[in-house]
């Protein structure tokens, strides 16, 4: 039943979706991490990956997450010559995390995990309301 299939499609968005958000949590939550050393690197940002995957059982392409990047944009620098992470300069390495960013792309996980939400639900009333027709 194409119903089904569309469920189990839906379902590995909000896997995917799932595991999006939770690297986004991780990038927010790591944003003002530091190296442990003078001059050490801090958090890098991941960046989500997806890939298509044909799943055989039902005969679709569905989604799910792939291996996340590393974000290779630069580290910003802060003056803080106090901190154990500081060069000689003074100057301490700090993630190369942008909440702004951050937080639009969790928006963005959100909604489309909401979509599959939505087609789920919308495909299980459908499914329902057949098998009532069917009774009849």
């Amino acid at each position: 039943m194409d119903l089904v299939k569309s469920m189990m499609v839906a379902a590995s968005g909000l896997k995917a979706q799932s595991g999006r958000m939770r690297i986004i949590a991780e990038n927010i939550a790591n944003a003002d991490s530091t190296g442990k050393t003078a001059g050490a690197d801090p958090y890098r940002r991941k960046i989500p990956t997806f890939q298509d995957r044909l799943d055989r059982t039902i005969g679709a392409d569905t989604v799910q997450l792939g291996r996340p990047m590393l974000d290779q944009s630069e580290f910003q620098l802060k003056y803080m010559p106090g901190h154990p992470a500081a060069d000689a300069n003074g100057y301490v390495k700090t993630p190369n995390v942008n909440g702004l960013v951050e937080a639009v792309d969790m928006r963005e996980a959100q909604r489309s995990y909401e979509a599959n939400l939505n087609l789920i639900q919308a495909s299980r009333r459908m499914i329902s309301q057949t098998i009532e027709i069917l009774k009849k």
